[in-house]
């Protein structure tokens, strides 16, 4: 594979052949095998949001924040569906995996999934771009691999969703079984579709998955698991960034950037490990 021709063609708008792009899942596929549920990662990283097959977004990204590997990332999943660039989206990323493993991190969002991609648009993508549904084969295959959650510096974790009534510790999130298709309920479920609310406790969620959540469930899941915070995903935030409840545990975010207390950059330098700011 000449990954750097392929990194290069792709992000010149062109497809990978079908052949190139099942040899390109295949060899993620034994990347991402290796990696824990809870994948350990060092700041500095640059944290991304949904990107929903917005693959131009996607590219000013890379022109604002740095490109791989000179700027380390996690996205936070949900790269597929809704954008007519789905496709693109995915296998870019994949490349990047592939070509630099250590500088980037991709976690699996409720929309990495077989029955989802069916209705919001990535089937149809690949049907439509290839004439049949193997690329949606081998891209769904890959979905099954990705972790489930990042920790920077064991202080902040990363996580698409949200939390879940029965997952109280980290290690928990650790013995899931994450290589199958994210089941209707139950812990990997919520991980991937919860959402925090404005309640104390747990409350039944509108989206008919997972739960809402509140400031007391979540103060307490950082306190035994010594967090600083919870960086999560799956909504909408206009601003860029969103603080959830008043001890500020808990962030949704579109794309921010975490500096360690030492990182060097005057303009953009956090007083602690777990601060995020944009970049």
């Amino acid at each position: 594979m000449d990954l750097d021709a392929w990194i290069s063609k792709v992000k010149e708008g062109h497809h990978l052949l079908e052949g190139e792009l099942q040899l390109l899942c295949e060899y993620v596929k034994d990347i991402l095998i290796e990696e824990s549920n809870v994948q350990p990662v060092n700041s500095p990283v640059t944290v991304c949001g949904d990107i929903h097959g917005q693959f131009h977004d996607l590219m000013k990204l890379f022109q604002t924040g740095g490109h791989v590997p000179e700027t380390d990332y996690i996205f936070m999943g949900d790269f597929v569906d809704r954008g007519y660039n789905s496709l693109e989206v995915f296998t870019i990323l994949l490349l990047l995996k592939a070509r630099y493993p250590a500088n980037i991190t991709l976690l699996r969002g409720n929309h990495e999934s077989r029955q989802l991609t069916q209705v919001y648009g990535f089937y149809d993508e690949c049907q439509r771009k290839y004439g049949n549904a193997n690329a949606w084969r081998y891209c769904t295959d890959v979905f099954d691999y990705l972790t489930i959650s990042a920790i920077i510096d064991g202080t902040v974790l990363c996580v698409h969703g949200g939390l879940s009534p029965d997952i109280r510790t980290i290690d928990q999130i650790r013995i899931i079984e994450r290589n199958c298709e994210i089941p209707h309920e139950g812990p990997f479920c919520d991980l991937m579709w919860s959402d925090p609310e404005d309640i104390e406790t747990w409350a039944v969620s509108p989206r008919g998955a997972g739960w809402l959540f509140g400031s007391r469930v979540t103060s307490e899941f950082n306190h035994i698991n010594n967090l600083d915070l919870v960086c999560r995903a799956h909504q909408l935030v206009q601003e860029g960034l969103k603080y959830m409840f008043q001890d500020k545990g808990l962030v949704t975010e579109r794309e921010v950037k975490f500096f360690t207390e030492t990182e060097e950059n005057n303009q953009m330098r956090g007083p602690r490990s777990g601060v995020p700011y944009f970049l």
